[in-house]
């Protein structure tokens, strides 16, 4: 027999239920441990059961079987797993920016890091809930976990948003497409035009060989990337395909062991004079989490945007006092 993959998700709300539906779908792991809020004011049993129950009534159109275990909200038991998705959060909170679950996440969280990591969890953990960056300085600093090992979805999402939006304006297929938004998941996230290429040649070259298809207004595409969320949330009042989608990219390259290249939520140790928080950087990702941080030639105007984004990143976290 070869090793079972086992898949943790904390919060089952809208993209807690898309993570693990992508997970077995995608045919991800074999044994995934969902939890949620079984008590007090916020209990999501019923929720958990139904979420549990209509995933296990899939299994037979699925690639293969995946064993699911209802844990309720006894968070210990997501410790055996290799990767947790931590997805916990209130959508309507954020409804006009990420910043406004800041205290919701963020004291939500303190209910389930410590459990796990007493519990002993050595894995991986992969965070999406907003504010991405802040959540995922909390885990690492609450978890006392190596930091390469606490990966925040990040700008891996935005830079989603950045290629659909260049494939729109250019005709080309968004996989040939290398294109970034760095810096924090929210409105201070900024694209990287310095290193956008299409199928390796760069964008400031096809400027000058084809200005008919690449001539596009670089500020309106980049609003796309960065409002793109706030399209989707307009018109059914939560995201929930694009990021659970983003996050099991995550999973599968952990599990996968791939060495897969993506912007994502990392510690900050120095990289463009910035430390001690995390925020999107282009990371390789394998089987230990954050296994490279690359970095690029920034340009004055880029690197000026990346300290901004930070600057806002460390204030949220002197709001909530762990900074």
């Amino acid at each position: 027999m070869g090793t079972v993959t086992k898949i943790g998700i904390v919060g089952m709300g809208h993209v807690g239920a898309h993570v693990a539906n992508s997970l077995v779908l995608q045919g991800i792991g074999d044994e995934l441990y969902m939890t949620e809020q079984c008590s007090g004011d916020e209990d999501h049993s019923a929720k958990l059961a139904a979420e549990v129950q209509d995933l296990g009534d899939s299994l037979a159109f699925c690639p293969h079987n995946v064993a699911l275990a209802n844990c309720g909200d006894d968070y210990a038991r997501l410790a055996e797993c290799d990767v947790i998705v931590n997805a916990a959060g209130k959508v309507s909170l954020a409804s006009q920016d990420r910043d406004g679950e800041l205290f919701y996440t963020t004291e939500t969280a303190k209910t389930f890091i410590k459990p796990i990591a007493d519990a002993g969890f050595d894995g991986v953990w992969i965070t999406l809930s907003n504010p991405c960056d802040v959540v995922a300085t909390e885990i690492w600093k609450l978890s006392g976990m190596d930091p390469s090992r606490v990966i925040g979805t990040g700008t891996a999402l935005d830079s989603s948003r950045l290629k659909y939006a260049l494939s729109r304006a250019t005709g080309y297929d968004q996989h040939s497409i290398c294109a970034y938004m760095l810096g924090e998941h929210g409105s201070s996230m900024f694209a990287a035009w310095s290193a956008v290429n299409f199928g390796g040649k760069p964008l400031a070259q096809l400027r000058g060989e084809q200005p008919e298809r690449f001539g596009f207004d670089e500020a309106q595409v980049e609003q796309e990337a960065r409002h793109g969320g706030y399209v989707t949330y307009a018109g059914k009042q939560c995201t929930e395909f694009a990021v659970a989608d983003a996050a099991v990219r995550l999973v599968r390259a952990v599990v996968s062991n791939e060495h897969y290249i993506t912007p994502c939520s990392t510690l900050m140790t120095g990289d463009y004079g910035e430390s001690g928080f995390f925020t999107s950087l282009p990371c390789v990702i394998g089987a230990n989490g954050v296994e490279e941080v690359l970095h690029f030639d920034l340009s004055d105007a880029e690197l000026r945007e990346f300290q901004a984004s930070c600057a806002h990143v460390k204030e949220n976290l002197r709001r909530i006092g762990l900074l």
